[in-house]
């Protein structure tokens, strides 16, 4: 068994979180007088902070992006957190994984407080040894300080830790600890995104992900990887 434990991102690899995500970005642009059309133009805020994202994506000034961080935040609690979906396959990946004796954490940049809510409310929480994400003043919202903070508070090895995740944020905030890391093909991440941080694979399916994990020894590449090294 090479990964001991196992980092698992939320959004865009757990569960798809579009609907909920898009409805509460949209809902805190109304606040800063901008309409969205096509929520899909909005699939971009699935990943980095959102505060970030909001100055970065619509250009708003530090203030306004933390009054629609408020804004969003004030529909999420309450409403958008489940307007989410499971994706298939993934209880039968966890379940598998656990089976086997390793360890399971989540790795989210969204606040843990929202993070276990999902976890809790999809019955995915007994697969996990804890679920970290963010605080909701910001601390630890770049992957790579959430990352060394996990690994100070479980005191993981790098060389025994594998990072999952959907975003090039999940697969750099890995290399910054010295850990290796996989993306998965059907989240958000585009091709030439996850192609440009170079993860150890992209895996289309989490079954192709599980098959891999679980090989008893190194094996080609799956039908349904992208792509291997």
């Amino acid at each position: 068994m090479r990964y001991n434990t196992l980092l698992f991102d939320l959004d865009g690899t757990l569960t798809d979180p579009f609907e909920g995500i898009t409805r509460c970005v949209a809902y805190a642009l109304e606040g800063q007088g901008i309409t969205v059309t096509d929520r899909a133009e909005l699939a971009c805020y699935i990943g980095p902070p959102l505060q970030q994202a909001f100055e970065h994506f619509h250009g708003l000034d530090a203030a306004q992006s933390a009054r629609a961080l408020a804004d969003y935040r004030e529909r999420f609690a309450d409403v958008g957190l489940y307007e989410n979906v499971v994706y298939a396959g993934i209880p039968e990946l966890l379940a598998r994984l656990t089976a086997s004796g390793r360890q399971l954490f989540v790795a989210t940049s969204k606040p843990w407080a929202y993070a276990r809510r999902i976890i809790a409310h999809f019955g995915l929480a007994s697969y996990f040894g804890k679920v970290y994400g963010s605080e909701m003043d910001g601390q630890r919202a770049e992957k790579h300080a959430l990352l060394a903070y996990i690994m100070r508070q479980q005191k993981l090895k790098p060389g025994e830790t594998l990072m999952i995740g959907d975003r090039r944020f999940d697969i750099l905030g890995a290399r910054h600890n010295g850990m290796d890391a996989v993306a998965v093909g059907y989240g958000y991440g585009q091709p030439e995104e996850l192609a440009a941080a170079e993860p150890l694979g992209v895996f289309e399916s989490p079954t192709a992900l599980g098959d891999y994990l679980l090989a008893p020894a190194p094996v080609s590449a799956p039908a349904e990887t992208v792509t291997i090294r």
